[in-house]
């Protein structure tokens, strides 16, 4: 059986990994309310802080289990898993686990991926460019929009900003003032750079393997038939 295979904090990874994935889109949806709406609904904000202290608290359950289970020292665990431990201190990075939530679900039904590796790495990269962006949007306007000197005054402003940053165009008629937004700023530059060059590569890839399957159909004289092929 593939589960005895397994060691059991595998399993338990790969049981967690599609209701974490929810769990983590109620703490974007609870964080954009306690970011966006204002203090005349302190109903609304208090309902979305707690969502966002449930779903945290769920976020380090998970990483406590797994480190009961895979019986290591924290020290070596943190630093086999430090992509975990970072999304635990920060849940708006959740989506850099794409890649685990997409096999998971293709795991449900399937023993394997479907798709090949180039249209999976562009997926891969569009949905985290997609959650990533709005997640910074939302960190970027809660720290930039109540500083007198800082041009994001809306939410809006804010989603200019990081397009541009995570695109690498960098227009410069909006920017980040506070040590926290930039910091915010940084942390996308550098993961703008690995989506951009994981899509244009895999995108390259592909082409030039279209065109090589293309050039061998076609064969040596380019009219289709194979090398010492009989002309009619």
């Amino acid at each position: 059986m593939r589960e005895q295979a397994e060691s059991r904090d595998a399993v338990w990874e790969r049981r967690t990994e599609l209701p974490l994935f929810y769990a983590s889109l109620v703490f974007l949806a609870g964080y954009a309310v306690r970011v966006l709406v204002n203090e005349a609904y302190p109903l609304w904000r208090d309902i979305a802080t707690s969502l966002v202290l449930v779903t945290w608290l769920c976020f380090i359950v998970d990483f406590l289990v797994r480190l009961v289970l895979s019986r290591q020292r924290p020290r070596r665990f943190v630093r086999a898993h430090w992509l975990d431990a970072l999304v635990v201190l920060l849940p708006t990075l959740r989506p850099l686990r794409m890649v685990k939530v997409h096999d998971a679900i293709e795991a449900r039904h399937h023993d394997r991926p479907r798709r090949s590796l180039y249209p999976r790495v562009i997926t891969y990269a569009g949905l985290s460019s997609v959650l990533l962006g709005f997640s910074g949007s939302l960190g970027m306007y809660h720290v930039e929009h109540t500083d007198p000197q800082s041009p994001i005054r809306t939410f809006w402003d804010a989603v200019w900003c990081v397009c541009q940053t995570l695109t690498t165009v960098g227009y410069g008629d909006v920017a980040p003032v506070t040590a926290e937004g930039r910091l915010i700023a940084v942390g996308l530059m550098i993961f703008g750079l690995g989506l951009l060059g994981a899509v244009t590569g895999s995108f390259s890839s592909w082409l030039i393997q279209v065109f090589r399957r293309e050039g061998e159909d076609e064969g040596p004289s380019g009219d289709g038939r194979s090398p010492g092929a009989p002309r009619k």
